[in-house]
């Protein structure tokens, strides 16, 4: 039986299906409640994929001997037996070995003994102050660093030997791996100032640069330098006011480094574990300051990943009342087609008391999935009770406070949820992915100027990518039309012919075949608006105008299909290539109240949805089919008889509730 990832979607025997996940703590729990609470997220929830984290420090307290992955001399330690448990149960796991975590686990899984505060021969990731980098006061290693570099291919060869190869599909529950959390040590969405100018890290840069310009020479003439020697070349550690295209060169640099720097820890620890099975990750969106996007973007570049299969999580707010949390959420569903591998179903003390409904992250998971993801995650499926403090010696017992299966093994309302939307995609959910989405164009990313933004202050004429891509985002959003992500540098003429209506900087450089590239687009009948001013150079700063000069003097208008004609709410649009079928999510905000209505192709569509609620449409020959309709909040203290009138059709809740239909049977909830 064959796994892979194709675009991004989980295909198992060559069937693609949406991933619907649970996450599962096994270690903070007694294993004698390990099958209760396996059944219960597979029965209760409807969701038979579980992921879960393999804790370094859990797994091996002390570098004096082996992994402990048999439970000899702790139970929960006992993840072999677990994982025969899930097979057993007929439950496939995309498995996590770190080796950092975070999962609010003592230094991030690691074990005390790789800290270089507790063993100074292992050298820290630094800041560009040169001050270590910490994770809650103690300091980070750097992956690169050879030392630490030799225990963490220890760990990970231990786990894919003893662990992950024995139970790989199909003679074990392991379908995928993710390696690595949030970037490398929940990091990814960080300034570039903060990491990594560690001696290992720099030499890596050093060999980048090598790579890049291939003599030092060229790398003077474009940096307007004079070195004599690769390792004369220091990183950029804040903004110095540059004023030349050449003296902006080393920003993109260092930002290029941050993609490559990650790529290269990613296919490390990989390789060290030698999974048979594809590999994830979960970038968390970008960050809240005003160039975040850019420290983000610059950094998250999944087209040099080469089998490495993206990923993202949500830990960022409350979408639906928040428009900085929905813009940064959207981004990490755009970026690239993958899973959302976390989302916070049960963390309401630790984030935010609005989680304490499961209506919260209901409307940011449809979110998810109608901006591009190709999945979900319940972060955690379980209330767990049984751990000990040399895993965790911070947070109270149950973690977390609010999830769907609770500390006793018992249903809440926000299993309910779950098992209505597990059903709807178990039947529909491979017809959805198939259609595509109805966009009115797409952003350009033009990576190097992110390195250059990320250090910009606010108000610099300097070039901009996260910035300009945010106001797009907020145009698009205010005219109720959906869009792309393109990565300009690695895109073809198909990718860009697929939008119609490309967006893209402006700025002083822009890499000669992006030029003619976007030339092309525009000779075929596309339409290019550049934010700000066409590029002059390319990236070797010498002169070349090919887009300034196809740019035509007013760029095409595109029309959306679907739009919102009252209400405070978002609507996404998926159409199938091949049938009559369409999938209408709508999001409705946190502050809106009263009947949402929609205008889909000219016909009225009229839905009725708590506060902060959303619904998800299937419409079959025009004609409405299968729903999800939610109708209860009760954080917002919102309860409404949840309803849908699509033409002569109008099905209502007799009484404030939630209102499903999947394959053709009603649910009141």
């Amino acid at each position: 039986m064959a796994i892979e990832v194709r675009d991004g979607v989980t295909v198992i025997d060559g069937e693609p299906q949406v991933l619907v996940t649970a996450d599962y703590p096994y270690y903070r729990d007694d294993p004698s409640v390990w099958r209760d609470r396996l059944i219960a997220i597979r029965d209760v929830l409807g969701i038979r994929v579980i992921t879960c984290y393999l804790p370094w420090r859990h797994h091996q307290p002390t570098p004096d001997g082996p992994p402990d992955f048999s439970g000899e001399s702790q139970g929960n330690r006992d993840v072999v037996g677990f994982l025969a448990l899930c097979h057993d149960l007929g439950i496939q796991v995309v498995a996590k070995p770190g080796p950092f975590i975070h999962a609010e686990t003592n230094y991030g899984g690691l074990p005390d003994w790789v800290c270089p505060k507790n063993n100074p021969a292992i050298e820290a990731v630094l800041d560009s102050a040169g001050e270590a980098s910490n994770w809650l006061g103690d300091p980070l290693p750097a992956p690169l660093a050879p030392l630490f570099d030799g225990m963490v291919t220890q760990w990970l060869n231990a786990t894919g030997k003893e662990v992950i190869e024995p139970a790989t599909w199909p003679n074990g529950p392991i379908i995928l791996m993710q390696i690595a959390n949030e970037g490398i040590y929940t990091s990814g969405a960080l300034p570039l100032s903060a990491y990594d100018y560690s001696a290992s890290a720099l030499a890596f840069y050093r060999d980048r640069l090598k790579e890049w310009y291939g003599t030092v020479e060229e790398y003077d003439r474009l940096h307007g330098t004079a070195i004599t020697d690769w390792s004369d070349v220091e990183p950029p550690r804040e903004w110095t006011g540059p004023a030349r295209s050449e003296e902006l060169q080393s920003y993109a640099d260092w930002g290029r480094f941050h993609a490559e720097y990650m790529a290269e820890v990613y296919h490390r620890w990989s390789a060290a574990v030698a999974a048979r099975v594809p590999v994830v990750v979960n970038l968390n969106p970008p960050a809240e300051h005003h160039h975040s996007f850019d420290d983000w973007l610059a950094r998250v570049r999944p087209e040099i990943w080469d089998g490495i299969n993206y990923g993202f999580t949500n830990w960022m707010g409350v979408v639906s009342a928040n428009r900085d949390s929905h813009a940064r959420y959207v981004t990490a569903a755009k970026r690239a087609p993958g899973p959302n591998l976390e989302e916070n179903w049960g963390f309401s003390k630790l984030y935010d008391p609005a989680y304490a409904d499961g209506t919260t992250s209901y409307h940011q998971t449809l979110l998810a999935l109608a901006a591009g993801a190709t999945g979900y995650n319940v972060y955690t499926g379980v209330n767990t009770s049984g751990w000990t403090a040399d895993l965790d010696d911070v947070h109270e017992s149950p973690y977390p406070d609010c999830a769907p299966i609770d500390e006793n093994g018992e249903a809440t309302p926000k299993a309910h949820t779950l098992k209505s939307m597990s059903d709807f995609l178990t039947l529909h959910g491979a017809e959805f992915l198939e259609s595509r989405p109805e966009r009115a164009g797409a952003y350009g990313l033009y990576l190097p100027y992110a390195g250059i933004a990320a250090f910009s202050p606010e108000g610099s004429d300097a070039p901009q990518l996260g910035r300009s891509l945010r106001a797009y985002h907020e145009r698009c959003r205010a005219e109720g039309v959906d869009y792309a992500l393109v990565e300009l540098q690695s895109a073809t003429v198909a990718d860009l012919a697929a939008h119609g209506s490309v967006t893209v900087p402006g700025g002083p450089f822009m890499h000669r075949h992006v030029q003619a590239l976007l030339a092309a687009h525009l000779a075929a009948g596309g339409s290019v608006v550049v934010d700000g001013p066409a590029p002059t150079l390319d990236e070797e700063l010498r002169p070349c105008t090919v887009l300034a000069d196809a740019l035509p003097s007013a760029p095409a208008v595109v029309a959306s299909r679907v739009r919102i004609t009252h209400g405070h709410a978002d609507a996404y649009l998926r159409v199938h290539p091949d049938r009559d079928v369409a999938y209408l999510t709508v999001l409705t905000q946190s502050d809106h109240e009263g009947a949402v209505c929609v205008e889909l192709d000219g016909r009225p569509i009229e839905l009725i949805t708590a506060k902060g609620g959303a619904a998800l449409l299937r419409l079959v020959d025009g004609e409405l089919d299968d729903f999800l309709v939610k109708g209860i909040n009760t954080y917002l203290d919102s309860a409404v008889p949840a309803g849908v009138k699509h033409g002569d059709r109008i099905h209502i809740a007799d009484h404030p509730a939630d209102l499903d239909r999947v394959g053709g049977r009603f649910r009141v909830s």
